[in-house]
């Protein structure tokens, strides 16, 4: 009879359990597993969204310094031509102060002459004076100018 007691409790508690109990536990069970499963799944996401982002990452790198590459580039190219153009101007200048001077030399030269051709002058003028005051004498005159002319 006890036997009996015990079977037919343990039914009854299986029975209680299976009915009231064991839905909570499987529900419970059923929830954590979709947690899971959607957590993973969210990592899943998660992962190749970081791997998507890395390579985002790259490409903007790679373009920034390709961006970067190209204004050092300009830069460089823009120097150069500064360079260049300084270069044209200084030569520019150079060639102007050149033909300046030449020009000042031009007429520093002209004026040395015209200075010389007036003393040239009053030296002729003087021998003539000279020859004058001391006689007239044609072959002496000759003489005297001939020495002039190769002076001058």
């Amino acid at each position: 009879m006890t036997l009996i007691g015990q079977v037919i409790a343990m039914a009854v508690f299986v029975w209680f359990c299976m009915k009231y109990i064991w839905p909570v536990i499987m529900g419970a069970i059923d929830t954590r597993q979709t947690e899971i499963a959607s957590g993973l799944a969210a990592a899943e996401q998660g992962q190749s969204s970081l791997e998507r982002a890395k390579t985002e990452a790259d490409k903007i790198i790679a373009a920034a310094r390709d961006q970067a590459r190209g204004i050092v580039d300009q830069a460089n190219s823009r120097a150069t031509g500064i360079v260049d153009q300084a270069k044209t101007d200084g030569e520019t200048e150079r060639k102007r102060q050149l033909d300046g001077a030449r020009t000042e030399i031009g007429v520093e030269i002209n004026r040395a002459r015209e200075e010389l051709r007036g003393q040239v002058a009053k030296i002729a003028i003087a021998g003539a004076e000279k020859v004058l005051a001391r006689e007239i004498d044609a072959n002496a005159h000759r003489d005297l100018l001939s020495r002039l002319a190769g002076e001058l």
